[in-house]
């Protein structure tokens, strides 16, 4: 996301620079389609998950990087992704020069939003969070859901919804389908995959499973897969704009998403774009990003989530018809040009 909004601010006459954590293998400096990446020094070693020694180090590193870039130039914004740790080097580099910083929240950096995870930094950090969000010009949260937890932590935060954008362009939703049942997600408790293996074990048609991602959760995956005899693809993580996930996405036939709390992900958005009938939870984030046009089902619910995928595997209309209304929705609701002309708007206000 803040890669297509980079890349649309430079294509329209701005200049765009951006600060982000390194990682083995990557050039410190790089331009990229008019953009100048600068990344800080941590050596991260897994592109699917970031632990907290390498966020510590990325934001000691950090501050000493964002404060020559400002002394080197002339910027009249900072748009941070993430109130930790990127909207601290926000705040921290606005004390020194006086420039407005705006943050977009994702959902692990605001409290009580992923209750199982990074609760007690949570709790550790917090005088240091409200003092980041007060600060800050402007909160952007992609969903009203996440827009709410942000006011009940700090009713002092400028607090502003704007959508996740997506080029559904990317996808074509016209391609031959396979009997394929796909989720991407990264790999953690939360997204609920385990419930997804448990269906498939109670899914009455034979159908692959592809399961795209990585983290901390993939070995427990693997051996749930291998305790219940499941044929089931582990690819690992794959390139976001890569043509083999694009050819994964365009080919299968039911895509899962059986998350227990979401903001806006983007891996519905893709979903939607391909054209996919969709599974995923009544989880006010999910429901929010496919409105009408997937079948939704209780989180931690694998006989639900069964029932759903062998009702749309017996009804070719049906998930046609699920598929054409996603692909509607994700362009009308989600598209770049309204998405831009928000924030456009939004840092007219602050400058």
């Amino acid at each position: 996301m803040a890669f297509g909004l980079a890349r649309r601010l430079v294509a329209s006459g701005d200049e765009v620079d951006v600060l982000t954590m390194g990682s083995t293998g990557l050039p410190r400096e790089q331009e990229i389609e008019g953009i100048s990446v600068f990344r800080v020094g941590t050596d991260r070693a897994d592109q699917s998950v970031c632990s907290l020694g390498e966020a510590a180090n990325y934001l000691t590193r950090g501050l000493w990087d964002i404060r020559a870039l400002a002394r080197q130039r002339r910027y009249q914004l900072v748009h941070s992704h993430f109130i930790f740790p990127d909207g601290v080097l926000a705040m921290y580099v606005a004390g020194g020069t006086g420039l407005p910083y705006v943050i977009t929240a994702h959902g692990t950096d605001v409290p009580g939003h992923n209750p199982h995870r990074l609760r007690a930094l949570h709790t550790l950090l917090r005088p240091l969070w409200a003092r980041v969000t007060t600060r800050a010009a402007a909160i952007v949260c992609p969903s009203v859901v996440l827009a709410e937890k942000v006011r009940a932590a700090n009713d002092r935060a400028n607090v502003v919804v704007i959508a996740n954008a997506f080029n559904a362009d990317r996808f074509r939703p016209d391609q031959m389908r396979r009997p394929r049942v796909l989720s991407v997600s990264r790999m953690v408790k939360l997204k609920g995959l385990q419930y997804l293996l448990a269906a498939m074990a109670e899914v009455e048609q034979e159908t692959e499973v592809v399961l795209v991602g990585d983290g901390p959760f993939a070995p427990d995956l693997r051996r749930l897969s291998k305790a219940l005899q499941l044929d089931v693809r582990f690819t690992g993580w794959i390139d976001n704009d890569s043509a083999r996930l694009k050819e994964l996405y365009e080919t299968a036939g039911i895509f899962v998403f059986p998350s227990e709390a979401e903001n806006c992900p983007i891996s519905l958005l893709e979903a939607m774009a391909a054209g996919l009938p969709i599974v995923t939870t009544d989880d006010l984030g999910c429901k929010g990003v496919v409105g009408d046009t997937a079948v939704l089902v209780p989180p931690r619910d694998s006989s639900a989530i069964a029932g759903a995928i062998d009702r749309l595997g017996r009804s070719e209309k049906l998930r046609r018809q699920l598929g054409a209304a996603a692909r509607r929705r994700v362009v009308e609701h989600f598209g770049w040009d309204a998405h831009i002309g928000r924030y456009r708007t939004l840092y007219a206000k602050h400058v």
